[in-house]
């Protein structure tokens, strides 16, 4: 019953206050290095919030997205891709597991214009038969991408 707050006889009591007294040392003395200890670390942090916030303001302009190459596989071109052009839309194809944050994002950072909307669509794989052998091509995702006036992509250069 000790254990969990019942009184103690008396004849326990000065050896308790001893004990506490003992404990009380201990963590005066354990106390000293873990204040200086926590001065420095804060100033570590303080340090560490003056860069990350200088180094927030030096990234801002530029806008950096790691995964953007993975999210647009690649531009698509066709006839009726290149007629969209002619209206501020380009057609991508993109991973299958893409949304259309991750589109705008990307298209932000590897051509560095803003999109106004992304209209992502799931294109079914055909049915293909060889011989007797029928099968199918992979699911995949494309993208139309509507810019704003003025602004353009350069992809079908060169095509």
């Amino acid at each position: 019953m000790a254990l969990f707050g019942a009184k103690q006889p008396s004849a326990k009591k000065p050896a308790a206050k001893k004990a506490e007294g003992k404990v009380a040392e201990t963590k005066e003395v354990k106390k000293a290095p873990e204040v200086a200890g926590e001065q420095s670390m804060q100033e570590l942090y303080a340090s560490d919030s003056v860069k990350k916030t200088s180094s927030k303001k030096k990234s801002a302009p530029t806008t950096r997205y790691e995964g953007a190459y993975r999210v647009l596989a690649k531009p698509l071109i066709t006839e009726k891709a290149t007629e969209l052009g002619a209206l501020n839309k380009y057609a991508f194809v993109i991973t299958p597991n893409a949304n259309k944050i991750e589109v705008a994002k990307a298209v932000q950072a590897i051509y560095g214009v803003t999109p106004v909307r992304v209209n992502i669509i799931a294109m079914k794989g055909k049915v293909v038969t060889r011989g007797r052998i029928r099968g199918q091509r992979k699911d995949w995702k494309k993208v139309i991408v509507t810019l704003k006036k003025g602004e353009t992509i350069k992809i079908y250069e060169g095509v």
